[in-house]
């Protein structure tokens, strides 16, 4: 139940009970350590801690819940055992470092992080999830003493991509340890803290969602800021009014939506164009304007002739947050681009934010911060760019920074020297930011494949950095107007409180193999099926239940309406839906045929094929440049008459490709120079004119196979069966047979629940079967004398490789395609199976920089191909294929070019850039420990790690 300040006579007395309990206790001394009174959640919580229970803290960001880790180390200390922290991301790893440094000694805290290791072996040690994750399986000694683990941020098991990493800890932690989980409100904490019960024992659920510091929301529509919500109270101070009982609805049925921003869009709805939250944005980016915290009326502002309020620039935000006194604010925009673009927007403006003393005072910092970046360096880093917005209270704060740029921004902007933060939403995890006033220019973001509305969860991130604890009395969130906002969606997003952990844990290779070493098959499927997505799927078994005996009584009811007195109508209704089901499938296998045939006649094309494109972008000819024989849905790089470098899709030809002439590549060919481009298109051009063809005639390869005639019969013997059956001639057939249609479909619909049932039992120990299948296939486990799984030799070395492509290294090794290579081109190759580009960029493949990199690199590419055939047939996640993007620059790195060199000609930002060169030590530190592999290629790999570990990779802020 959520946690408040005891207010009633009978728990002030509780209260003063429970306080005079701790004194001469260890809490009782953690809290004489400090100068500020701990709320109640807090003190449930530790007290908890301190009797040996694992805890559960679910509450709001700022509410304090790092407390109750940081009591843990306290109580690791004071008894002699060791405590571990960790955090989902580098950067929060670093900045909990040197806070546990601060305050017990350098001495007793330790950090570990994929490319950081200081003081390993202390009795306090920082690091990230993973890290902790591989020193299970990998039976570490320092776990040796280990008492308690705090997991802070551990909502973060719901992120698709590396949540698993969370339950691999929980499961796989020795039973003495405990287990602080501190997390952000979530609504099915109860049901988290259930699972956590079983697989870890007694736990502790404490739930506060009283944020310390209440929240106001508002809306900027020009030069106005005005509230949300028609009331003078905040959401919290009502939620708190009506009790621990009520739910977020009957909260939000406080409320009232301010009249005049409905008003606003209701005079702004006549207008064709709403782009912004609610509705499909328009091309062009107008945002709306802002102003002053408690303004209730804009009329003045407000368009009478139904136009769109014009947005005020970022410029203006900041001046007026800073004219009503709403600074410090971070602004979360969600481009990197246009965070860099709206410091510069205010830099060009005027804007200074700071005092000339605190000029002094950052400049001092930066530059003692930055005394050992390298000049040669600084130029392409934007480092004097950065500086200036600095000096001037501005700053960026994004992925694509440097990583020891963010650390700088973040010390300043906590002691209040930088004062305008403008962010992508990775500040909001963990990294502590507090601010007076978060604004949020839009309420959408691109998630990878579209453009999609944030969630309610989201926005409580996001707005939950506004208001500092001890120095503000109230923060504010501040959402930009746009053409077309809903202010009632908007007023959804700010009061609803409803937003489950949901597990995204699945069965990976590395995880599989591992446990199988340890436990052997049966014994791994009972621990796998004891993680949290299981105990979900169990819990959702029981309502599905409950649907399908729900269905199953309608199901009887639309059999006795569709009865018919001529026959068997149930008979009659199988016969039309086979008929419609057939012509369906006679639709599809004819479509299937045709993309087979399309996708064999793009897997035989060759450089200097010249190929017609009917259709997509520059439809006319085209040469190939770079053929795609083994992919399952083959590409040809191909340039257009256009002088376009892109991939041919099958989606693009309305036949096979055939080729209507040749030309010549000459072997100096770059497709990345203009000139070179030009020319190879007018030899296009000149081939399809002296062959006189445009256009390839339909291919006879479309004539109806065999499979397709038999389908056709099916159908004529349907159809005449139909013909004859009694029913045909009812005169009441259609009404009987819209009810007959109504009872596939609940039949179709209850069929589904009872195969989701039976995909949910066992679940996860399904997927692990499939995964140990995969795994034997390929020769990486074995069969013992016993019946049961054990590694073999290259599945132990599996167990040593860590990332998403996993199974692809550790097959990559098997076959030697790491072999051949020298230090600088093993550092390229491996970042091949380490990036991921933002998106895919469409061009064709790069030449490599050496023929020893070209041959390792068709290599993986070769088994990567195999590997997702055999992973769609045993119906597992797809690894991606490998990434090319970074091998250039890697390469160039390697062999000790400038970054400036390195970057040039590419999109990537320098961050980017240092971030993955960091993954890349981490992997090649990966391989150069697998077991079985020759003493040399650990040497080379270390090699290769001095190669890239320089410079501004190696360079770092983390005060040691």
């Amino acid at each position: 139940m959520p946690m408040n300040q005891p207010a009633t006579p009978a728990e002030r007395y509780a209260a003063a009970k429970d306080n005079s309990a701790d004194a001469g206790t260890d809490f009782g001394a953690f809290r004489q350590s400090h100068d500020f009174d701990l709320d109640q959640f807090q003190l449930t919580a530790c007290r908890a801690v301190q009797a040996g229970r694992g805890v559960l803290v679910a509450a709001p960001t700022g509410a304090g819940k790092t407390i109750v880790g940081e009591f843990a180390v306290y109580l690791a200390l004071a008894r002699g055992y060791k405590a571990f922290y960790t955090t989902p991301i580098k950067a929060l790893s670093n900045q909990k470092y040197q806070e546990l440094a601060r305050k017990y000694g350098s001495g007793n805290v330790g950090l570990l992080t994929g490319d950081t290791s200081i003081n390993s072996e202390a009795p306090v040690v920082v690091m990230t999830t993973e890290v902790l994750r591989n020193m299970l399986y990998a039976d570490s000694d320092t776990l040796s003493g280990l008492a308690y683990v705090v997991m802070d941020e551990v909502h973060y098991l719901a992120d698709r991509f590396r949540g698993a990493v969370w339950e691999e800890v929980i499961i796989h932690l020795p039973t003495e340890v405990a287990v602080v989980s501190l997390s952000a409100t979530v609504s099915n904490a109860e049901e988290f803290g259930a699972w956590l019960g079983t697989v870890r024992g007694d736990t502790a659920v404490v739930v506060s969602e009283h944020r310390p510091v209440p929240l106001w929301q508002h809306v900027m529509v020009q030069r106005d800021i005005v509230d949300l919500f028609a009331t003078n109270q905040s959401f919290d101070e009502i939620a708190a009014e009506l009790g621990d009982g009520a739910d977020a609805t009957t909260a939000a049925g406080r409320f009232k939506v301010n009249p005049e921003l409905l008003k606003l869009a209701r005079s702004e709805s006549g207008r064709p164009n709403r782009g912004g939250y609610g509705s499909r944005p328009g091309r062009r980016d107008r945002r709306g304007g802002r102003d002053k915290r408690g303004g209730g009326s804009f009329a003045g502002h407000a368009p009478s002739d139904g136009g769109m309020v014009k947005r005020a620039s970022r410029p203006q935000v900041i001046r007026a947050l800073e004219s009503r006194d709403l600074l410090p604010a971070i602004t979360f925009i969600f481009s990197r681009a246009a965070c860099d673009a709206a410091v510069e927007q205010c830099a060009a403006a005027g804007l200074w934010l700071t005092t000339p003393g605190e000029r002094e005072e950052i400049a001092r910092r930066v530059d003692a911060a930055c005394a050992d970046l390298p000049d040669s360096d600084r130029e392409v880093l934007g480092y004097w760019g950065w500086r200036d917005g600095l000096l001037r209270g501005l700053a960026a704060h994004h992925a694509g920074m440097l990583p020891s740029f963010k650390e700088v921004v973040e010390s300043l902007f906590a002691d209040g020297l930088v004062r305008a933060v403008f962010a992508t939403e990775t500040l909001a995890l963990g990294i502590n930011m507090p601010a007076r006033t978060v604004v949020l220019e839009k309420l959408e973001k691109y998630n990878g494949e579209a453009h999609v509305g944030i969630t309610a969860g989201e926005y409580t991130q996001l707005t939950g950095r506004a208001g500092r604890r001890g120095i503000d009395v109230e923060g504010h969130a501040v959402v930009l107007w746009q053409p077309g906002t809903d202010p009632t969606a908007v007023a959804g997003l700010a009061s609803r409180r409803t937003y489950p952990l949901n597990s995204s844990f699945r069965p990976t290779y590395n995880m599989s193999m591992n446990l199988v070493a340890q436990f052997g098959r049966r014994r791994t499927r009972d621990i796998l099926e004891s993680s949290f997505a299981q105990f979900q799927a169990d819990r959702s078994v029981v309502d599905l239940a409950r649907q399908v005996r729900s269905r199953e009584e309608s199901l009887a009811g639309y059999e006795k309406a569709m009865s018919c007195h001529l026959g068997d109508f149930t008979e009659y209704a199988k016969l039309r839906r086979e008929l419609s089901d057939h012509e369906s499938g006679a639709s599809r296998t004819k479509a299937k045929q045709r993309r087979a045939l399309v996708a064999e006649s793009l897997a035989t094309l060759r450089p200097g094929d010249v190929v017609m494109v009917p259709a997509g972008r520059n439809p006319g000819p085209a040469v190939v440049l770079e053929s795609d024989p083994h992919a399952r849905e083959p590409r040809p790089g191909i340039l257009t008459a256009g002088r376009e470098l892109r991939r041919l899709g099958i989606h693009e030809l309305d036949g096979p490709a055939v080729s209507v002439a040749r030309v010549r590549i000459g072997k100096g060919f770059n497709a990345k120079l203009p000139k070179d481009r030009r020319n190879l298109a007018q030899q296009v051009q000149d081939a399809v004119a002296g062959s006189g063809s445009l256009r390839p005639e339909r291919s006879s390869a479309f004539t109806v196979p065999d499979s397709a005639r038999s389908q056709d019969e099916a159908i004529d013997t349907l159809r005449r069966a139909l013909r004859a059956h009694p029913c045909h001639g009812c005169p009441d057939r259609e009404e009987h047979a819209r009810w007959s249609e109504r009872w596939w479909k609940l039949r179709r619909e209850t069929d589904g629940l009872v195969r989701a049932i039976a995909q949910r039992t066992n679940t996860i120990a399904k997927t692990f079967d499939r995964v140990t299948d995969l795994l034997a296939a390929y020769g990486f486990v074995e069969t013992d004398d016993a019946g049961d799984l054990r590694p073999s030799p290259d599945g132990q070395r599996l167990r040593r490789v860590y990332g998403e492509k996993d199974l692809l290294i550790a097959l990559a090794l098997r076959d030697g395609a790491f072999g051949d290579l020298d230090a600088a081109e093993l550092a390229a190759f491996a970042s091949a199976v380490v990036f991921q580009a933002k998106r895919d960029d469409g061009g064709t493949r790069p030449r490599m920089p050496s023929v020893s990199l070209e041959t390792s690199v068709e290599a993986v590419v070769r088994l990567w191909s195999v590997l997702e055939d055999a992973e769609e047939s045993h119906r597992l996640p797809l690894t991606g294929e490998p990434e090319l993007g970074l091998v250039w620059p890697m390469y160039k790195w390697a062999r000790g070019r400038s970054l400036q060199e390195a970057l040039k000609g590419t999109e990537l930002a320098a961050g980017d850039f240092v971030r993955w060169t960091k993954q890349v030590v981490d992997l090649l530190d990966q391989l150069g420990k697998v077991p079985g592999m020759e003493r040399e290629f650990s040497r080379l790999c270390s090699a290769a790690i001095g190669l890239i570990r320089r410079g501004v990779v190696a360079y770092t802020t983390v005060v040691q």
